[in-house]
């Protein structure tokens, strides 16, 4: 129960053709998903796929938070009532990691994403400026513990906080987790196996349950993580958790998915570690397919004439705007940026008369620009999303 081998095997003996086919299926998707818009335009739209990703970790913890509130908790408009306010704080606290996680990857300074420094510093940011309420554990014997963000489990009353199955204890999670660390550092692998150590991670980290508290949300942005160093993250164009918490048609849950990854060796046709290879290879090919199926997903989205006749029908219809404001919009998300000065341009009209259309579209939050003159560019609000992107909420 002690030995870090308890959580092996912590990768497949073998690669089956159909999951090779599934992985290089990914990658290529993932690297058109990738290129498939401006760099500005695909910036704002990973604003709004970090709401996503955060509203579905939300569901999948239980917690309903309209993405309307997680924009608003973003902008410090929090609710009145406390349980609804914490849960927007709780959401602010989600996407503001994962944009600092993104940060980093920019920047070159992210690390390895399943290292111990690593996934503690995610615990500790998302945990920095939360109510005492989301740091209190409860524990099955009716007494609390507080809960210190960034912070392994280290004390015995902080080990009957789990529920599914019974972890390594306290005193053996550190060495579980710099044995997981070694396990699964990306950087000495190839591509096949960088994107199935994102999987078989993240059953494993949550089988530590390294935390008090958070693990799974931890889990799932440790997951994102992996994604972009894996080369598959598409700078934030798709939602892990939006595909986690919706699943596969016809397929079993993702809490029936973990559940099955920790069921143990069944013989010696089993692999040769304590945990299924048969479950664990069964698990990897799930998450696969729904990190898959949400690429494909965002793909469809963005097609560019399906995307542009959505802008058109969302300035004409819902801004109740005219075909001037429509023409800006649509060569807007095309071209990524545009010099206001265009506006003339694009729409044939006066210096003046093409201004106030520009001046409508940014007042309607459809377009926006880092500066009073500077150049505009396309912002997606969780209103607008509604119409331009059916379905991703």
């Amino acid at each position: 129960m002690e030995s870090t081998q308890r959580i092996e095997p912590c990768q497949l003996e073998s690669i089956p053709d159909q999951l090779a086919d599934l992985v290089a299926d990914l990658v290529g998707r993932a690297t058109r998903l990738d290129g498939r818009l401006h760099p500005a335009t695909a910036a704002s739209l990973a604003d709004l796929l970090r709401l996503t990703n955060c509203y579905y970790s939300n569901l999948i913890e239980g917690h309903v938070t309209r993405p309307r509130d997680i924009e608003r908790a973003l902008a410090e408009d929090l609710d009145a009532d406390r349980r609804r306010r914490d849960l927007q704080r709780e959401a602010a606290a989600h996407v503001r990691v994962q944009r600092a996680i993104d940060e980093r990857f920019a920047r070159g300074e992210l690390g390895e994403s399943a290292s111990v420094d690593t996934v503690a510093w995610i615990h500790r940011k998302f945990y920095h400026d939360a109510a005492e309420s989301m740091l209190t554990v409860e524990r099955p014997d009716g007494v609390n513990l507080r809960m210190e963000p960034g912070a392994f489990r280290s004390r015995p009353e902080q080990d009957n906080v789990v529920g599914r199955h019974q972890p390594p204890s306290s005193e053996s999670v550190l060495s579980f987790m710099d044995y997981f660390e070694r396990r699964f550092a990306l950087k000495p692998m190839g591509t096949a196996a960088r994107i199935l150590a994102i999987p078989i991670a993240h059953h494993r980290f949550n089988y530590i349950h390294p935390f008090p508290d958070g693990n799974g949300r931890t889990s799932r942005l440790m997951s994102h993580a992996m994604a972009l160093q894996a080369g598959i993250g598409a700078h934030g164009l798709w939602s892990v958790s939006r595909g986690l918490a919706r699943g596969l048609p016809e397929r079993p849950s993702y809490q029936e998915m973990m559940d099955h990854a920790d069921t143990p060796r069944a013989g010696d046709l089993d692999g040769r570690g304590n945990l299924s290879l048969r479950a664990l290879g069964e698990f990897a090919r799930w998450f696969c397919e729904v990190m898959l199926d949400q690429v494909a997903f965002m793909t469809s989205m963005l097609e560019i004439d399906g995307l542009q006749e959505r802008v058109e029908k969302y300035v004409l219809g819902d801004l109740g705007l005219s075909d001037v404001e429509s023409a800006i919009a649509k060569d807007v998300l095309v071209r990524g940026e545009v010099a206001r000065g265009e506006a003339a341009r694009i729409t044939g009209l006066s210096e003046r008369a093409a201004r106030d259309a520009l001046a409508r579209l940014l007042d309607a939050g459809l377009l926006a620009s880092a500066t009073p003159k500077g150049p505009v560019s396309l912002r997606v609000s969780t209103t607008a999303a509604e119409s331009l992107f059916p379905r991703l909420f």
